[in-house]
């Protein structure tokens, strides 16, 4: 209540006080007015101190975020870690290369051969002949081991191959969680705001009650404040659905609750360089990329290595027994003779016409093309990383702008106009107008705020470090 009409009032009180008593004097009448001003003032600030007591918005908040109970971004992560389908999927990748080491362990199979001839079915039933042999390939030109650099190289490439697939995973888990905390933030905002209007509503209610103002001005404020519980509502709605995209990366069901543990204006990624050039020399070093082109070229060397010895001349040791019986007619009779032998030597395999030429020629192209990935993965990654520095530097500069410049003026500037609107001097559409003005800016600063966490969010993952570095 201003100051001028509460004089008024006071002065209606004494002129009906007069004229039901004149004898009161002006001294009891002075009285009178001390009495009812100490009352008004009593009344005034017992519901200043309620409404500062029980705020009339009752705040969606905690169903979402709790810096005890909630969940921080790195149990997120690795638990996503653990549950991811397509990391499983990668996990098993480097079980089969395993199981294809132990296979390249192995030594060639012998052969062994049994044949038996027979006289009978020609006439001559007292021939025939058993022969009892075995061969063996002899791994020459050590194709073995070859075969052994091969298998380890691969399982070493699978394995990059996961930690890979984990940072790409982890800039999705990065994206849905700055939504999330965006979200979160917006609703705070709203919910600031709406308690602001909804103090004023009392005030105009007040005043409409009274008559001193047009119940037009009440209908605005609270449509204006209908506006703000519906854009809390959406608000709301993103943030639930950026949490639901958690649970699931987190494997959390989704009957259950997840809350966050940081708001967006103390998440923060740790170990991240201070300079521009220290953070391309991590990059270069950690981002999986780079390794995984790397073992692919040392894949393709290993295997180009055992082309060449496998289009050497191949060895195969054999040895065979030999027993036959054969009938010698002499002119005393037919004696029975008895043969055996046994026979040692190698099978040579001669590569006239096949040289492994094609394969020779793939295992080549495979070292370029591996050459080439890593060459295009670094111009990748200092690309990345120039960009994501650049954000955060746009994003500081905003920043400070929003909260020096802009924030507390908008803020004035409410107060201002709430006591002018107070004494008369200005309408509820101003005071709206005003409001409205106050909700983009502090709508710029989460923008802004976001922004710069996703700048940090995807230099952190360019640089190839995780959570726990």
């Amino acid at each position: 209540m201003s100051f001028n009409k509460f004089w008024m009032r006071v002065a209606a009180c004494g002129v009906s006080l007069a004229l039901v008593a004149p004898t009161i004097t002006a001294q009891q009448q002075a009285q009178q007015k001390t009495v009812l001003l100490a009352k008004n003032e009593t009344s005034d600030n017992a519901v200043e101190e309620t409404n500062k007591a029980k705020p009339l918005v009752v705040s969606v908040l905690p169903n979402y975020y709790n810096q005890t109970d909630g969940i921080p971004l790195a149990e997120i992560v690795r638990r996503a870690f653990e549950t991811n389908g397509d990391i499983k999927i990668a996990r098993l990748e480097v079980e089969r290369a395993k199981a294809r080491l132990q296979q390249a362990r192995l030594r060639a199979n012998p052969t062994l051969e049994v044949e038996q001839s027979s006289g009978r079915l020609v006439g001559s039933g007292g021939e025939g002949e058993l022969s009892v042999g075995a061969s063996l390939p002899l791994d020459v030109y050590n194709q073995r081991q070859r075969r052994i650099d091969v298998a380890q190289a691969e399982i070493t490439l699978r394995e990059a191959e996961v930690a890979a697939r984990q940072r790409e995973l982890a800039g999705q888990i990065f994206a849905n969680y700055a939504e999330a905390l965006a979200a979160l933030r917006e609703v705070q905002v709203l919910e600031d705001l709406l308690e602001l209007d909804l103090q004023t509503t009392r005030f105009v209610q007040i005043r409409v009650n009274e008559g001193e103002t047009a119940p037009l001005e009440l209908n605005l404020l609270q449509t204006e404040v209908e506006r703000l519980r519906a854009r809390r509502q959406l608000a709301e709605g993103r943030l639930q659905a950026a949490l639901s995209k958690l649970k699931f990366y987190a494997g959390v069901p989704f009957e259950e609750s997840l809350k966050l543990r940081e708001d967006i204006t103390t998440a923060r990624f740790l170990n991240i360089p201070a300079t521009l050039e220290t953070s391309l020399e991590v990059a270069v070093r950690n981002r999986p990329e780079i390794r995984v082109a790397e073992l692919e070229q040392q894949l393709a060397s290993a295997g180009l290595r055992l082309v060449r010895a496998q289009a050497k001349p191949y060895i195969t040791a054999y040895t065979r027994y030999t027993q036959g019986r054969s009938v010698v007619d002499l002119p005393t009779g037919a004696f029975p003779q008895r043969d055996r032998g046994l026979t040692f030597g190698v099978a040579i395999g001669i590569p006239v016409f096949n040289k492994n030429q094609g394969a020779k020629a793939e295992a080549e192209i495979a070292i370029r093309q591996a050459q080439e990935r890593r060459a295009f993965a670094e111009q990748v990654i200092r690309s990345e990383v120039v960009a994501a520095f650049q954000r955060i530097a746009a994003a500081n500069r905003a920043l400070a702008t929003l909260e020096q410049g802009v924030l507390p003026r908008s803020q004035q500037n409410i107060v201002t106009i709430q006591k002018v609107y107070e004494i008369g001097e200005l309408k509820i559409t101003d005071l709206i107008a005003e409001q409205r003005r106050l909700l983009d800016a502090k709508r710029d600063l989460t923008e802004t705020l976001t922004e710069r966490y996703r700048a940090n969010a995807d230099l952190f993952n360019a640089l190839g470090i995780t959570l726990e570095n």
